[in-house]
């Protein structure tokens, strides 16, 4: 008797583990990136699924494209360009980064001469929402994506008229 319940304790328990997998699963597209390019010499491919929301039109995201460097106190960019390209015959976008890594920044002096990790980015684009596309981007192999989703606030705000 103890053992059929703990059986069926257990049976239920894997039940609801699997259902909440399943759900967690149709959250996203299915991904379809093979009408792609491969990559080129020194470069990666990488990319980011959105997960299905609602109100995506409401939704925004934001893209960064950097590297982790040690530096100093000073305000660095990452120096390059990142390129919106057309995938000729499906009418998708992809990313094309252009960069040898190298940073700029202000030169303030900085008095403690401390090094600390940061992550020195390309400027910011921001992109529409789209869980049906992926968002494809080539890289440099030691540069790296990064994405925040932008969510409008609650309320609109009326501007003060003088």
């Amino acid at each position: 008797m103890k053992f059929s319940k703990t059986l069926i304790t257990g049976l239920v328990l894997m039940a609801g583990v699997n259902a909440f997998a399943q759900k967690k699963a149709e959250k996203f597209e299915k991904l379809e990136i093979e009408m792609f390019p491969k990559a080129k010499e020194g470069y990666k491919q990488v990319y980011i699924q959105l997960p299905i929301a609602k109100n995506e039109n409401d939704l925004k995201v934001e893209l960064f494209v950097g590297a982790e460097k040690m530096l100093d106190c000073n305000k660095y960019f990452l120096m390059g360009e990142m390129k919106t390209q057309d995938l000729q015959g499906w009418g998708y976008n992809y990313y094309e980064v252009e960069s040898k890594g190298e940073t700029a920044g202000t030169l303030m002096g900085c008095l403690d001469k401390k090094l600390t990790k940061k992550f020195v980015t390309l400027k910011p684009e921001t992109v529409r929402y789209n869980s049906k596309l992926p968002l494809v981007f080539y890289v440099p192999k030691d540069i790296e994506v990064r994405y925040r989703i932008l969510r409008p606030d609650a309320g609109m705000k009326k501007a003060v008229q003088r």
